[in-house]
């Protein structure tokens, strides 16, 4: 379903957003006080302008109250950042996700109405430091302060048994929410779909259930 989207900022997480966003269908107003940040978006969003996004009636006047989301990349200059978020909450704006630099901004920008903050370099460097953790880690996503989703490698000691047969959720309380292989994806996959070496195998549970399983059961 097409969605309408406003991006302030066009740095590279700004940026990176508004070409997925737009690549994805939707239509994005991408707005930055640099002319040349602008410009260089300007193939990869359906409309773009040059404003201080920290002042009312550009907003106003842009039309940004008819947007469903916003995302605010302001992330280097807190003051804008946060009173950007305000004036887009009291605009009527009904979803704003904020882009924070550290939990000092994060906390602010909460408190002004901020529906979700982002810290992608915090964010980033826990699923870095996974990765270093294990050669068995692919990718990493917090679900909460104890639930995770990790990808997982299948090594030979799994390979060629049935999920039935692994019975992972009884011995590791863990889920296996699908089987990546090559190209496919097996989402939801059944009993008894037979697990190969190399599989990526994405799994939901606890993070001491999930480093259990990575340690003794894959």
């Amino acid at each position: 379903m097409k969605k309408q989207f406003v991006v302030i900022g066009l740095g590279r997480f700004g940026s990176s957003i508004c070409k997925e966003l737009y690549k994805l269908g939707h239509e994005v107003l991408a707005i930055d006080s640099v002319p040349e940040r602008v410009e260089s978006i300007r193939d990869f969003a359906s409309h773009t302008a040059i404003a201080n996004a920290a002042d009312e009636e550009n907003l106003k006047a842009l039309g940004v109250r008819n947007f469903e989301h916003a995302v605010v990349a302001i992330g280097d200059n807190m003051q804008t950042s946060v009173l950007c978020t305000l004036m887009l909450k009291e605009l009527g704006v009904p979803v704003v996700w904020v882009k924070a630099r550290d939990l000092q901004h994060q906390m602010i920008l909460e408190k002004v109405g901020a529906d979700k903050v982002i810290q992608p370099e915090n964010e980033m460097g826990i699923r870095v430091a996974h990765h270093m953790d294990s050669e068995k880690v692919v990718d990493y996503i917090d679900l909460s302060e104890d639930y995770s989703i990790v990808e997982l490698v299948a090594s030979q000691k799994i390979a060629n048994q049935t999920l039935l047969e692994l019975n992972i959720r009884a011995k590791y309380n863990c889920m296996i929410l699908a089987i990546k292989r090559n190209e496919q994806v097996n989402v939801a996959p059944m009993p008894e779909d037979l697990v190969q070496q190399a599989d990526i195998l994405v799994v939901m549970g606890h993070r001491s259930d999930l480093k259990r399983f990575e340690e003794k059961g894959i």
